[in-house]
This record gives C-alpha cells, sequence and structure tokens, in this order.
C-alpha cells in the first residue's frame, strides 16, 4: 500500500476551541497540538496574504520533522491573472515559502482556479511550465469549472506531473476523480450532499475510505477537510485517518 497523509485546511479555528483544542491552550501553541494528532495540513492564509520569513520558520519550530506543508499558491497568480505572466508572480509566491522547501517540509503547492475560469489548455500549460521549472516537486491543480474535465485536460497534467485535485463538493457535481499522477490530492469541503459546509457522516467517510484503500494501491493520497466551520475538519478527518491506518 503507498503512504496517505490526512490533514484540514488550516488550524486556527476558534471554533475548534473546547472540542479539539483544550479550552485553556493559548493560539500560539495550537499548531503545535494540531500535530499530534496530523502529520500535514494544508495552509489556506497563503492564497490571501504571503507569509513574513519569521512566520514559515516559526511553522517549522511548532512542528515536528516529519510533518508536512502544502501550501495554497497567491489568489494573485490564480484568480487575479489567472496564470497570465506566470514567470512574473511566480517566483515571489515561491520566496515566501521558501523555508519550508529548504527543509524539505513541502508536500506540495495548491493551485486553485476560480469557478469563472473556463478551460484554456495553453494558458494552464504554459503556466505549468514556468511553475515546475521554478519550483519542482508536486503541484496540484483544483479546477472548478465544468468545461475543464476533459481527457486533453488529464493528459496536459499527465504530461506536467500535476495533480488533478479531486474536490468533494456540494456545489460541484461535476468533478472527476482523475489520478493524473503517482499520487493524489483530496479536498473535502463538506459533507452531507444537500450542500453547504457541514460534517460528514460515517457512511460518508466510509465510502471515501474505500475509495482511498483501493487508490492506495498504486498511487500515494494525501486529503484535507475544509469544512472548518464549528469544527466538523479535525474530527472527520481523524476518523477518516484512523481508518486507513
Amino acid at each position: 500500500m503507498k503512504p496517505v497523509r490526512v490533514g484540514c485546511s488550516g488550524w486556527a479555528y476558534k471554533e475548534w476551541r473546547g472540542s479539539f483544542y483544550p479550552e485553556k491552550l493559548p493560539q500560539r501553541s495550537w499548531l503545535a497540538h494540531y500535530a499530534t494528532a496530523f502529520d500535514t495540513v494544508e495552509v489556506n492564509s497563503t492564497f490571501y496574504n504571503l507569509p513574513s520569513e519569521k512566520t514559515v520558520n516559526t511553522w517549522l519550530e511548532q512542528t515536528p520533522t516529519d510533518f508536512r506543508f502544502t501550501v495554497k499558491a497567491s489568489r494573485y497568480i490564480t484568480h487575479i491573472k489567472r496564470l497570465n505572466s506566470p514567470e512574473r508572480y511566480v517566483e515571489r509566491f515561491l520566496s515566501s515559502i521558501e523555508p519550508l522547501r529548504k527543509a524539505d517540509r513541502l508536500e506540495a503547492i495548491l493551485w486553485q482556479l476560480p469557478p469563472s475560469f473556463k478551460r484554456n489548455d495553453e494558458r494552464l500549460d504554459a503556466a505549468l511550465g514556468v511553475i515546475g521549472e521554478r519550483a519542482p516537486g508536486r503541484h496540484a491543480v483544483e479546477v472548478r469549472n465544468e468545461s475543464w474535465f476533459t481527457k486533453d485536460v488529464y493528459e496536459l497534467l499527465r504530461s506536467r506531473g500535476a495533480a488533478l485535485v479531486i474536490t468533494d463538493d456540494p456545489d460541484f457535481p461535476f468533478v472527476k476523480r482523475e489520478l493524473t499522477t503517482d499520487w493524489t490530492y483530496v479536498r473535502f469541503h463538506g459533507g452531507g450532499r444537500g450542500g453547504g459546509r457541514g460534517d460528514y457522516t460515517a457512511r460518508e467517510l466510509a465510502t471515501w475510505r474505500r475509495r482511498i484503500a483501493a487508490w492506495r494501491r498504486r498511487t500515494e493520497v494525501i486529503a484535507y477537510f475544509n469544512n472548518t466551520a464549528d469544527g466538523p475538519a479535525a474530527l472527520n478527518a481523524r476518523t477518516l485517518a484512523a481508518g486507513l491506518s
């Protein structure tokens, strides 16, 4: 069986106090506590603001050496510039997470495209070429417009060694579970098929456990729960991980 890592999309949620974090645990100790339960985290804050070197070094200091960070790329690149002229903007983002790369603690970089961004193979291919040249390693692309889900796009991602993110989200029912490299990336946005960012049921988690177990026969899996409102993400992640060990 190939390795699997399961975590959450961030750790600094006040809703988790009392359920996941002890009531009196100071917020500055939350990441260290999180790392006692999980071996990876998806950092979403980098989508909105580039972290300082001091901040990234603090993340490293508060987690064990086998703990891995996946970082969400700046929205300026994916949502504002929409992958245009990536050579002008990628370098600044990469420099902000350089301590993770130097410490070999970077799991992957997540490139999330907005729902309004329709299929553009040429632009995606050019961007992945620049990204791969400047930052060799794991890159995952989350597309949220139905036009992207075609065989040609899957082959493009395979040629660039990039993973298509398997998104579980009631708002995007058209997402396909396609494996495009020797590892795959799953994002859980919310259970309960009625919509929202709710808790996953035991049945839903069991279904995903079977899928991941099947994939692990041939590919490594990393998965993050993004249903962080009101705290179900940490419980869901621990429940899923426990059944995969």
